[in-house]
């Protein structure tokens, strides 16, 4: 087991993960919904089902998944402004990693012409914000496709593998898996990892916050996500059956 060189801020182990829970179906109108918390963050995902595509994408008989993120104000200690009419560039690069991470597993051919609508709301920001709401909304796209299929809207599962997203970083020099706040302001370099169930990455998202870092810390980075990645997905199953 990795150890961290000074005492995490919550006791935790540098390959250790914060505590997990579900909160199912906080939004009754919704096709599915929940609210993912990793430790004191906290994001609430909701999925919503519109007839038809995009312009672009009509007459192709495929269908649409798109997403949108939020900080609400409240969520972090000094007052979030609400983002209307212009998005920043951080949540624009957000909901997009968003989007690309649950397009990536889904047919859509499955789906028709028929567009699945994520938003993910952060109520409380402790770091990790995007990784959690890449696996929330994982789970609430799976609930959601499971009742599409109930419905006989859809005819079979358009979910063709499972994904989840923990972020790493080198604080001090060292590697610690899924950062909470204290750890991210400091961290040296900050990595984003989203992997399916095969273990296959979809997607690398790093920053050298200080010095740049070598290929030896990279592959130390994603051999310390990789467990991590797996505990999500884990839960993920065991959120599904315990809603069941």
């Amino acid at each position: 087991m990795l150890t961290s060189p000074q005492p995490r801020a919550d006791g935790r182990l540098a390959d250790g993960m914060r505590p997990l829970q579900i909160t199912w179906d906080p939004m009754g109108f919704a096709l599915s919904s929940l609210i993912i918390r990793t430790g004191r963050t906290a994001v609430l995902c909701s999925v919503c089902v519109e007839e038809g595509v995009p312009r672009w994408r009509k007459g192709q008989g495929k269908g649409w998944l798109s997403a949108e993120y939020r900080l609400l104000p409240g969520s972090t200690p000094q007052r979030q402004n609400r983002e209307l009419l212009k998005l920043s560039g951080r949540t624009q690069e957000i909901q997009r990693l968003i989007g690309r991470s649950l397009r990536a597993v889904i047919d859509m051919a499955a789906l028709g012409e028929t567009t699945l609508r994520i938003d993910c709301d952060v109520i409380q920001a402790d770091a990790g914000t995007r990784t959690a709401a890449i696996t929330g909304a994982w789970i609430a796209l799976k609930r959601g496709c499971d009742r599409l299929l109930e419905q006989g809207l859809l005819t079979h599962q358009p979910l063709i593998d499972q994904v989840a997203a923990v972020s790493v970083g080198l604080v001090e020099s060292y590697p610690l898996l899924d950062l909470d706040y204290s750890e991210d302001s400091r961290a040296d370099v900050d990595l984003n990892v989203v992997m399916g169930s095969n273990g296959h990455l979809l997607e690398l998202q790093g920053t050298a916050e200080g010095a740049p870092f070598s290929r030896n810390q990279l592959n130390d980075l994603l051999n310390l996500a990789e467990p991590g990645l797996q505990h999500l997905q884990a839960f993920q199953r065991s959120a599904l059956m315990q809603e069941d």
